[in-house]
């Protein structure tokens, strides 16, 4: 993607999380539309930090692009971050992510995913930042809730330390709002899928199993459906978020389209011209039957709906995929 190179004086956002799958096209989108943009992200080894490098590689040409390396956990260097920048809004994507994994190391969760928000939050309240958008996931409405999932919904019981954290955070979102009249753009994301995609999540991993002939686990029936969301729609969607100031607000931004995990399978298979081999396995703790978004709320405040159809989104990450086949084998995916 080309990325132009425009300036506004004292218009620099802060990216949490910017050289990840969500994050580092949220930076293009922003140069391109003549922020500065500070990329705030610890390149941890949740995956091969290299697709985050690579992720970043053109922007970090840009003179408005500026990647710091560094941990929302480190206070001295949040510090040091906003007493040097004038800093216009703070997005917070940054996170421990994963729902299955979370199982097996919740205390980390709690640490960078509730404290590292409250974190960043403590840095809004001191140095009077004018906006706050805090990325949040599908996964906090848990297996009470009605679908399609509203953000009025008051049955919500998360089921995984992740899904726990990510609410925790839009409490404490909540609470500095009102406390400290901070404006607050609360974004719950539903299963975001294109190009940069984690290679754990679902069509990262089943493309990769499928051209190299392995064997793709599946849990639980094929029936369980997902509201795969395309990347471009939701950077789209947190971008309107930024140019609308609430005192606060939830929003989710979904396809609104739920997908089977059979229609995935069917679809990737057709595109890839290749017949998986597939295991079924039973369904993993804190596996939701189905996410499912209603987006009326984003239609109406924020003039924001999906544009990309799942079958559209596939092609293109499919198209990713196969430029940067010979990069994305020579990383390292462990077991996954």
């Amino acid at each position: 993607m080309a990325i132009k190179k425009m300036k506004k004086d004292n218009q620099t956002i802060l990216v949490t999380g910017g050289a990840g799958f969500i994050g580092s096209h949220l930076c293009e989108r922003l140069i391109n539309e003549g922020y500065k943009v500070l990329c705030l992200d610890n390149f941890n080894n949740f995956y091969d930090p290299r697709l985050k490098e690579d992720n970043i590689r053109e922007l970090r040409e840009n003179s408005n692009f500026r990647l710091i390396y560094g941990d929302i956990l480190d206070n001295n260097l949040l510090e040091r971050i906003f007493r040097e920048n004038k800093i216009l809004k703070i997005i917070h994507l940054a996170a421990l992510a994963g729902v299955r994994v979370s199982f097996h190391a919740p205390t980390e969760y709690v640490d960078v995913d509730v404290k590292g928000t409250v974190n960043l939050l403590e840095m809004a309240k001191k140095y009077q930042i004018p906006q706050f958008i805090f990325g949040s996931s599908s996964s906090v409405y848990g297996f009470q809730a009605k679908t399609p999932f509203k953000e009025s919904e008051r049955n919500v019981v998360p089921f995984s330390p992740y899904s726990v954290s990510k609410l925790a955070g839009e409490i404490f979102c909540r609470h500095y709002s009102k406390a400290y009249n901070i404006p607050i753009t609360v974004l719950r994301i539903f299963s975001v899928y294109g190009p940069r995609q984690r290679p754990e999540l679902v069509l990262h991993q089943f493309a990769r199993k499928m051209k190299k002939g392995k064997v793709i686990e599946t849990y639980g029936h094929w029936g369980s459906a997902r509201d795969y969301t395309y990347v471009d729609d939701i950077i789209e969607g947190i971008v309107l978020a930024m140019k609308k100031i609430f005192p606060f607000e939830i929003f989710n931004l979904g396809n609104s389209k739920p997908v089977k995990l059979k229609t995935l399978l069917q679809i990737l298979s057709q595109k890839l011209k290749m017949k998986p081999k597939i295991k079924k396995l039973k369904n993993q703790l804190g596996d939701l039957e189905i996410t499912y978004a209603d987006i009326k709320k984003a239609k109406k405040l924020l003039s924001w709906a999906p544009k990309i159809s799942f079958t559209q989104g596939v092609e293109r990450f499919l198209e990713w995929h196969k430029e940067k086949e010979k990069f994305l084998n020579s990383l390292n995916y462990g077991e996954i």
